[in-house]
């Protein structure tokens, strides 16, 4: 079984935690998590992207000149692409983009991204997370204290109006809950930090 120092708000040591080894001693499988990660980007695509063809301008119903004899490039609308105000050629239409991802493998890409944090010892666990007051100072200063990165994943296991109103506000930090944890800001994050009761749910959960 893997395991993680626990740090106290004040950055020092608080003991050892040991981890699930179903959930975050799993191996890396780099095509597995670059499958979730295409399709959570793609997920977020709205797809309402729309111009109008030929056929949808208005306007362009008579032929502008005559066939022959103008010396002219003979046209027969003034809708065509090649005009201004024309049509879009191959004009791009209303889509769906989503993606569909097995649950086993949604699972298994999420226990290859919180191994990864575990194995490159980016996984900040704090033994207790409780603020007095809903402070951004406050949270930057445990934040400082436990030398967190600038772009870190900040984990509660449930809702937490003081510490959400702390984090919201500083730059690089992403707040999520369990229920919302994703590969894709994962693996853009440069840490993980999250308490002891967190990393039990999300043992919990995924094991």
């Amino acid at each position: 079984m893997p395991k993680i120092a626990l740090l106290n708000m004040q950055g020092a040591s608080a003991g050892e935690m040991e981890l699930s080894e179903a959930v975050f001693g799993q191996a890396m499988n780099e095509p597995v998590v670059h499958q979730v990660i295409v399709a959570q980007l793609a997920n977020k695509r709205q797809g309402t992207q729309s111009t109008l063809t030929r056929s949808e301008v208005a306007g362009g119903g008579i032929k502008p000149w005559r066939q022959k004899g103008t010396g002219r490039a003979r046209q027969g609308s003034t809708r065509s692409p090649q005009w201004r105000h024309g049509g879009v050629v191959f004009a791009p239409k209303p889509r769906d983009y989503t993606l569909s991802v097995n649950k086993k493998v949604r699972r298994l890409a999420m226990k290859c991204a919180l191994s990864n944090k575990v194995s490159e010892g980016s996984l900040l666990a704090l033994d207790a997370l409780e603020l007095p007051q809903a402070k951004t100072r406050e949270m930057a200063k445990v934040l400082e204290n436990i030398k967190a990165a600038k772009k870190v994943v900040l984990v509660l296991s449930d809702k937490n109006e003081t510490i959400e109103r702390a984090a919201r506000n500083i730059p690089g930090v992403k707040l999520l809950f369990v229920n919302t944890l994703n590969v894709l800001d994962l693996m853009n994050a440069d840490q993980l930090v999250a308490d002891k009761a967190t990393l039990t749910k999300i043992e919990e959960v995924y094991a």
